[in-house]
């Protein structure tokens, strides 16, 4: 019988509970597997426990926006941003950037 890639990942998250890269795996695989009260809960325990992990904030903007939390997605936009900016991650923040205006209501033809 093969091992599912959820299986994996949570075989591997117990012997390094406190890795990064595997709660973002996990995260991931749940969101895929459509089970977004746990993906959220990894989402969240990274952005808490691991706020330098900046690809997390752009998937969960994304994740609360799905679930009609406009306001946090737009707070965790902006807490994405600053830490992006101050680690000069230029990629990371232009497309968190762009997300953000698109929650607040601006689009390409908007004048700033």
């Amino acid at each position: 019988m093969e091992i599912s890639r959820l299986d994996k990942l949570l075989a591997f998250i117990q012997n390094e509970p406190n890795d990064e890269f595997l709660k973002y795996a996990l995260a991931t695989e749940y969101l895929r597997l459509n089970d977004t009260e746990k993906a959220l809960g990894y989402y969240e325990d990274l952005v808490n426990n691991h706020p330098n992990y900046t690809g997390t904030y752009y998937h969960l903007g994304k994740l609360y926006e799905a679930l009609d939390r406009k306001d946090d997605a737009i707070r965790i936009y902006e807490t994405g941003m600053k830490i992006t900016k101050e680690k000069r991650d230029n990629h990371a923040y232009s497309e968190l950037q762009g997300v953000y205006m698109a929650a607040k209501g601006y689009d390409d033809d908007d004048d700033y």
